[in-house]
């Protein structure tokens, strides 16, 4: 097919493109701006645009389908013309769902841990050679495309994601797949820009679980009694069954789990990634893959792409980035990395970058969400604020909505900058924690003072 990407430069979208290239179709693709590592993986498979921006002249009436992703707008002159000469157009879960409607699906759901369940669920079926397709929207080592479609494989492994699927489809993507197989990992209220209350969000992911094919299974998080509510309360004929976080003991810094076969020692450490543990495993049980298989495999897992990565670490000093920015992550966070290392002293960088962290009124949701560190600094650029259209924000109201007076607020990079270079690393951890990029932090500078 000739298939034609609007915004191609995303994370799940070049993934796509990528993946449809490598199997012979002819991919071409626009976008008004590509950072890394998107513009050098598309440039390196020849599928990088030769101009940036948005070019009616782009869609022809050879173009079997466009792939519509979320950045472009409604107005979108190439998206106006496919209308006008009535191409097929996709959001990118529709397009997943028409090449997996013959496979056995398995989408991972929730609010939080959903990519990290979606890698060790990735790790395992590789590490026993079980081939899969799959969409997950983190790099992980060992995986050259995070998006793998064939004709032969029988199962589909999909990251859920809740926002919407395309500026001309407000369903959550996550209502596209029909799963067979499905995890809701939690639900905690997020997106306000198109969820404006908590009851709004919670309906969508009632409507995934309806959208479970009969007889399919949902795997939840029972430590989540909002979820639990919800998927006892669900009429869909579909098997269900709760999860919770194992038992298990930290030993000279590393986390060990308890299980029938005995100690197993992690790489991964904390509460809520030892709960994303105990999901994986039940769905990789669901894939054929028994409790023995997955142990083994799983304690060579490292975790995925900037969910909780090691920057650096010495005898004395550690440095966490983590991609957590919704309240109930930030907590979860927080209070693993403490937990990992009681015996020092806890630094937390919060960088506030999303549409839902900077609204004043949300910002109540972080109430205590950084009580586990023994210094906390939030950090905001006013630009991004005036860029989102956001009222400014008085820093006296954010110590208030996270209940710290102590709170240390930074809204210029250069101050952030000076706070971490003044930093005593000395039996310290960093944790970072943002999906933004804490206003251009040299995170090579960081951890060359760690060596």
């Amino acid at each position: 097919m000739r298939i034609h990407f609007i915004a191609i430069g995303g994370s799940a979208m070049h993934n796509l493109a990528l993946a449809l290239s490598d199997v012979g179709h002819l991919v071409s693709g626009s976008d008004d701006v590509i950072f890394e590592p998107s513009k050098s993986r598309l440039q390196a498979a020849g599928l990088l645009p030769a101009q940036m921006g948005w070019h009616a002249a782009n869609i022809t009436e050879e173009v079997e389908a466009v792939i519509l992703g979320m950045h472009a707008k409604k107005d979108n002159p190439e998206l106006l013309r496919a209308q006008e000469l009535g191409l097929k157009i996709y959001s990118y879960p529709e397009f997943l769902y028409e090449h997996a409607k013959a496979k056995t699906r398995v989408v991972i759901g929730g609010s939080h841990g959903k990519t990290t369940i979606s890698a060790m669920v990735l790790h395992v079926m590789k590490y026993h050679e079980r081939p899969l397709d799959f969409m997950v929207g983190a790099q992980l080592d060992g995986f050259d495309r995070m998006v793998q479609l064939t004709e032969e494989n029988d199962f589909m492994l999909i990251e859920g994601d809740e926002y919407l699927s395309s500026p001309i489809d407000s369903r959550s993507k996550f209502l596209h797949y029909k799963p067979h197989i499905a995890l809701l990992s939690g639900v905690a209220w997020d997106h306000i820009n198109v969820f404006p209350t908590l009851e709004a969000y919670k309906a969508t992911f009632a409507s995934f679980i309806d959208s479970i094919v009969p007889g399919g299974s949902l795997t939840y998080n029972a430590e989540d009694s909002e979820l639990e509510a919800m998927v006892l309360a669900a009429t869909n004929p579909i098997r269900k069954i709760a999860y919770q976080t194992p038992d298990f003991k930290i030993v000279d810094g590393q986390s060990v789990l308890d299980t029938e076969e005995g100690e197993l020692p992690l790489e991964v450490f904390g509460a809520h990634n030892l709960n994303n543990l105990a999901g994986a495993k039940w769905i990789c049980q669901h894939m054929g893959v028994d409790a023995l298989d997955f142990y083994e495999a799983i304690s060579s897992f490292k975790g995925a792409s900037k969910r909780l990565e090691l920057v650096a670490k010495n005898a004395r000093t550690a440095v966490y980035k983590d991609f957590a920015h919704a309240p109930s992550k930030v907590r979860a966070t927080t209070a693993a990395v403490k937990e990992q290392f009681p015996g020092r002293k806890l630094v937390v960088v919060l960088e506030l970058h999303t549409y839902s962290s900077l609204d004043p009124a949300f910002l109540t949701q972080y109430r205590g969400a950084l009580e586990a560190a023994d210094q906390g600094v939030v950090f905001y650029e006013p630009e991004v604020l005036k860029i989102k259209n956001r009222a400014p924000i008085d820093p006296q109201h954010i110590k208030e909505a996270f209940g710290n007076a102590h709170l240390q607020i930074e809204t210029e990079p250069i101050g952030l900058e000076k706070f971490i270079a003044s930093l005593d690393l000395e039996n310290r951890v960093l944790l970072f924690m943002s999906s933004g990029n804490y206003g251009g932090t040299d995170f090579k500078a960081l951890a060359n003072r760690v060596q």
